[in-house]
């Protein structure tokens, strides 16, 4: 039997990116969706072809697991839910916007036996991979310092009301390459510093986030955290990273692989991937999971952990100057 996954809200840009990696694998399948919208459900399940569920609890009884792609600060109660049906969760990033939240959404999940992986492609980036690979062999000696970027575009909609998304760029993309710093340097920072601007398009939340963040061993690691890709740029945006070490400096892009495609009759000019599909990668963990019974490699842990550099950003741009993890 596929396993039966049911989309939690239709909201979030990835969700397509869900379901085409369910249809894409070979053990599962895309058992439906529900959405607190109506007309957004409706409309993304005429599009997939799969049930609509007009109540939470239906759609609940039809899952094997749910993925959570709704507006962020939606994130716990449709994990608290889905835990208490016994459902394992696979949640868009970030996990929470309090550590309030996710601490919950993780003691729910260990209450009810079930898996809560946080929606992170990144570390299953072989570009990525192949980094880890030659810092464990010794090849590069220790990391000095990382400058990172996770630079895209403005996705709008709700992500720009607070009261849905919980913060603006710095909500968005610091908590991708937070997770990575910590799976490279296995600690989490001591303190973040961080700017903030709303100059590019004056919204109500921040587009522009630079943050520094400094840890006990002495290295220190910069983050462009913003949405500072204009939306006729070719790609949404990026995730690089300059790791200096002892022996070497290592440059990594996560999303090179491509072809630029120039489209016929049009000035049009946009990027055909051909590298590995992340998302997929992502989806095949968290299946592989629950058929093995095993936690997933990326966690709810993770996500929280993640989240508290966000939160320290905030923090640091409210008052001015360096603040510690809480």
């Amino acid at each position: 039997m596929p396993i039966r996954l049911v989309l939690l809200s239709a909201a979030h840009v990835h969700a397509p990116s869900y379901a085409a990696c369910a249809a894409a694998h070979p053990d599962a399948v895309l058992a439906g969706v529900w959405d607190d919208d109506f007309a957004r459900g409706s409309e993304f399940s005429k599009q997939w072809s799969v049930p609509f569920f007009g109540s939470l609890e239906d759609a609940l009884g039809s899952a094997d697991a749910v993925v959570i792609a709704s507006e962020n600060t939606k994130h716990r109660d449709l994990a608290l839910a889905a835990a208490k049906a016994g459902k394992h969760v696979l949640c868009e990033k970030p996990l929470a916007t309090t550590v309030e939240d996710a601490e919950a959404m993780i003691q729910a999940a260990k209450e009810a036996g079930v898996n809560l992986m946080t929606a992170f492609p990144c570390p299953f980036s072989p570009a990525f991979h192949r980094l880890v690979s030659r810092l464990e062999s010794g090849e590069l000696g220790s990391i000095v310092s990382i400058c990172a970027t996770n630079q895209g575009s403005c996705p709008m909609g709700w992500f720009v009301d607070p009261a849905a998304s919980g913060g603006g760029a710095i909500m968005d993309h610091t908590v991708h390459v937070a997770d990575l710093f910590h799976r490279l340097l296995k600690a989490a920072p001591r303190q973040v510093h961080a700017t903030a601007s709303h100059n590019l398009r004056g919204l109500e939340v921040e587009d522009c986030g630079m943050l520094t963040l400094r840890y006990d061993s002495g290295v220190f690691c910069s983050l462009d955290s913003s949405w500072s890709v204009h939306s006729s740029f070719k790609t949404w945006g990026n995730v690089t990273m300059k790791v200096v070490c002892e022996k070497g400096l290592v440059e990594v892009d996560l999303f090179q692989q491509s072809l630029d495609y120039f489209h016929t009759g049009s000035k049009s000019h946009t990027v055909s991937g051909f590298g590995s599909n992340l998302d997929q990668l992502m989806v095949n963990e968290f299946l592989a999971s629950i058929t093995e019974k095993r936690p997933p490699k990326v966690t709810g842990e993770d996500g929280l952990a993640a989240l508290k550099v966000a939160l320290a950003a905030y923090d640091s741009v409210k008052k001015g100057e360096p603040c510690p993890l809480t």
